[in-house]
């Protein structure tokens, strides 16, 4: 009876502690510290190494730590990423020689490839510490511009503004709808619709947090009320991943239709040609993904029979041709032309000198409107980079067909635009913009600079000279600040800036000066001397900045 009576118990006990060891196996905390550590430490601190395990995911100096971790076979229950968050790509660190990044196009490889099945399988949260990580507004402007152009089709404004909704949700034009697909299934993605605290900040408040609420709310299934409250000076949001009773579902599965590694490039080809038989619009919204879906492509891809046939079938497409060229011709946004031109040169419809005209078109277009400008001048420069496109705008052939040159009137907008295109006189034009009174001429001129810096070491030494003649004032503030783009290491210069410094009325003027020399080779300048003169002749007493952090900075040279 009593051998009876003790099995009876075991048997009663053995759920008892199959339960309890449940329960005390530890919950795992992923961390991607790409920036600050503050927001990991604290989840550190209040949670405990009993019942959490904390893994950090970043590996220093290993570029593929994130496949690192997929094959060590890592489950997450808990993600923290901190970092800078870019609005749509990429988080990134605020330290100039840190080396780890974290693109979202990982993570999305991560999500929808085999080659990572644990590492997001059974996450309950995910806590993104970064600037609009979860902003529901479309970053791109890519739905915008589709809208604009179904309206252009006869489609009526409320239609058109119901079609943008859809598309902006449909597509992941948000950082909020990306990160949905991204984690899909997790019940709860806590993130800012805007602006997020810095990491000692975030630490601090969720310090705070913990203190109050310790960990009840954690990995619940649903947001944390408290948790929401704490920051809500800051706008933390929630969301949830998407699952496939979403209306949107398709968009993640056309997501990773790119960024699944398992599929064969010929398959992706399949599909890219696929999307070109839908709206034009829609090809638009995938103009990035086709992009570097194109730019992975090596000779290798000739080789391979099914995505040659692909190409061969995309390049023989008419229909597709004729729709993708006349969306590209009238949209009202220039990246947008210029990524469909490329799109159009890539799948063999125009040749390099059929898209060269077709850019050239589309400058001399943008050279006539009244709001010439900057990204203008920009463009201009990116396209010209290597000097192909040099002299185009006066010989005739400004754009398909043989357009008439460009008129050579107009103002600093104009002479930088044509300063791009490779016209000496306007560059000495430009340049001379630089010294203008008038500050919107010096960004425009500033523009310019910066694709193409003085090189030259007197013509440097003669441009310095003349911005330190400049009048005090936000002219002369943004003239140094294009002036600052060069490595400064000319002695002349170096004292030419420091003689500025010490005479100005200006503390904004020396602020920039400052900002100068923090950057440049000052081994030519005494250091002891520089030091007392930025001590002794500031002007911008009680403010802390610039200046201290290069006062700080020579005393320990």
């Amino acid at each position: 009876m009593r051998a009876w009576a003790a099995a009876a118990w075991l048997a009663l006990l053995a759920p008892a502690a199959a339960a309890a060891a449940t329960a005390v196996e530890p919950r795992t905390v992923c961390t991607i510290t790409v920036n600050s550590p503050d927001e990991k430490e604290s989840f550190r601190r209040h949670l405990g190494t009993e019942k959490y395990r904390f893994v950090e995911l970043v590996e220093r100096g290993r570029p593929d730590w994130l496949d690192s971790s997929c094959r060590a076979g890592v489950f997450c229950d808990i993600l923290v990423i901190s970092a800078h968050y870019d609005g749509g790509n990429e988080f990134f660190p605020d330290s100039l020689d840190a080396r780890e990044f974290l693109p979202v196009s990982e993570l999305e490889r991560v999500s929808c490839s085999g080659s990572c099945p644990s590492l997001f399988a059974r996450l309950q949260e995910v806590y993104l510490f970064g600037c609009n990580t979860l902003n529901p507004a479309p970053h791109s402007g890519a739905t915008a511009e589709v809208v604009r152009s179904l309206v252009r089709e006869g489609l009526s404004r409320e239609r058109a503004e119901r079609e943008l909704n859809a598309l902006a949700a449909a597509h992941g034009e948000s950082s909020r709808d990306r990160m949905r697909q991204v984690f899909k299934g997790v019940p709860v993605i806590y993130g800012f619709a805007s602006t997020a605290p810095l990491g000692h900040i975030a630490g601090g408040v969720l310090d705070r947090y913990f203190r109050q609420s310790g960990e009840r709310d954690l990995a619940r299934g649903r947001p944390s009320r408290a948790l929401l409250n704490t920051f809500s000076n800051f706008g933390m949001t929630a969301v949830s991943g998407m699952t496939a009773a979403d209306p949107y579902w398709q968009s993640r599965q056309d997501m990773c239709q790119f960024a699944d590694e398992r599929r064969a490039v010929a398959a992706k080809l399949a599909f890219v040609h696929g999307l070109l038989q839908r709206h034009v619009g829609e090809t638009r919204l995938y103009l990035d993904r086709i992009r570097r879906l194109r730019e992975s492509l090596d000779a290798s891809v000739r080789h391979d029979p099914m995505a040659a046939e692909v190409l061969e079938a995309i390049a023989r497409d008419e229909g597709a041709r004729e729709r993708v060229l006349a969306y590209a011709r009238r949209a009202d946004r220039p990246e947008t032309r210029v990524a469909m031109f490329d799109l159009a040169r890539d799948a063999g419809w125009l040749t390099a000198a059929q898209r060269d005209d077709e850019l050239m078109a589309m400058l001399a277009e943008l050279y006539t409107r009244p709001e010439l400008g900057v990204s203008e001048i920009h463009l201009a420069c990116q396209l010209n980079a290597d000097g192909h496109l040099d002299g185009r705008f006066a010989d005739g052939t400004g754009g398909a067909g043989g357009a008439a040159p460009w008129p050579a009137a107009g103002g600093t907008a104009q002479a930088a635009m044509r300063a791009c295109l490779g016209s000496a006189a306007d560059r000495a034009e430009t340049l001379q913009a630089l010294l203008s009174p008038r500050e919107a001429d010096v960004e425009l001129a500033q523009a310019y600079l910066r694709h193409h810096p003085v090189e030259d070491a007197p013509e440097l030494r003669r441009l310095a000279d003349d911005i330190a003649a400049m009048a005090p004032g936000a002219a002369q503030v943004r003239a140094l600040e294009a002036l600052g783009r060069h490595y400064v290491s000319d002695r002349e210069v170096l004292e030419t800036l420091v003689a500025l410094f010490g005479r100005t009325s200006s503390a904004e003027v020396q602020t920039a000066v400052a900002g100068i020399l923090l950057r440049a080779d000052r081994s030519a300048l005494d250091a002891p001397e520089l030091r007392r003169t930025l001590t002794s002749l500031r002007r911008d007493a009680g403010r802390e900045g610039t200046i201290d952090a290069l006062i700080a900075l020579l005393g320990v040279s």
